[in-house]
């Protein structure tokens, strides 16, 4: 009987090989080289001599030669005028009219708590003049014939914290336009001034009707003011007239 055939012999077993080694030799020495360059970076760096920064200040530009320009003159420049006296830049009281006696009891001025006493809350817009810092008021008054009476202020402010000549001439306007039936129109070369006539007269118990008009426009810090009063309607040539001669005074 035959012997079995010998069973053939198993392959010796290969140990599993080992992954990412070599990988990881690879990124360190990168890392290891990225290093030693930002070393030698530094040491290249620090051997050079600094770079000068350029100069703050700037190179010094010759003068001028020749003679100084002349300042403007009062009738040029509108600062100068408006800071002197104020009353020589109202309107003058036409031939043949008669003068009022109130607004001039100052010699032409308005102080704060007069200017105040002109509104139907005199208490309350003091406090409101304190705000806006009122400076000075100036002011010139008439009566022509029978017909009507004319007062014009220059109400000027400091313009400090806040624009209050602006707001004065707006807050006026906006009381002027209340009225629906006046008669509006614009004051040329004084950006938003404007011309008010009332058709309808003003009536209050134990008082003659009157009829009103008024102006209202700004130069600078300066608010102007015209108002006229009469027993009769006043036309809006009249007003206008004198808001345009005004204000090519300022």
């Amino acid at each position: 009987m035959s012997e079995p055939a010998a069973a053939a012999p198993e392959p010796p077993s290969v140990p599993p090989r080992r992954r990412g080694r070599t990988a990881l030799l690879i990124v360190g020495a990168a890392v290891l080289g990225v290093v030693a360059g930002t070393c030698v970076g530094y040491q290249v760096q620090a051997g050079r001599e600094p770079t000068p920064l350029p100069p703050l200040s700037q190179p010094v530009l010759p003068r001028a030669t020749g003679p100084a320009p002349e300042p403007l003159s009062a009738a040029q420049d509108r600062k100068v005028r408006t800071e002197g006296d104020l009353r020589k830049l109202l309107l003058k009281k036409p031939a043949g009219a008669k003068k009022l006696d109130w607004p001039t009891e100052a010699g032409g001025w308005l102080d704060i708590s007069a200017y105040a006493g002109t509104f139907t809350e005199p208490s309350r817009k003091f406090s409101s003049l304190v705000s806006d810092e009122f400076r000075r008021a100036a002011v010139v008054g008439w009566k022509t014939g029978s017909s009507y009476s004319v007062e014009i202020r220059l109400v000027q402010f400091r313009h400090e914290e806040t624009l209050a000549a602006v707001d004065s001439v707006n807050n006026h306007k906006d009381w002027a336009e209340k009225d629906d039936h006046v008669e509006s129109r614009h004051i040329p070369g004084t950006g938003e001034g404007m011309a008010y006539a009332h058709p309808r007269p003003e009536t209050r118990p134990g008082y003659e009707p009157l009829y009103r008009a008024q102006a209202h426009a700004l130069r600078g810090d300066i608010a102007m003011e015209i108002w006229i009063s009469g027993d009769r309607p006043i036309g809006m040539e009249t007003v206008m007239d004198l808001a345009e001669r005004q204000m090519e005074r300022l």
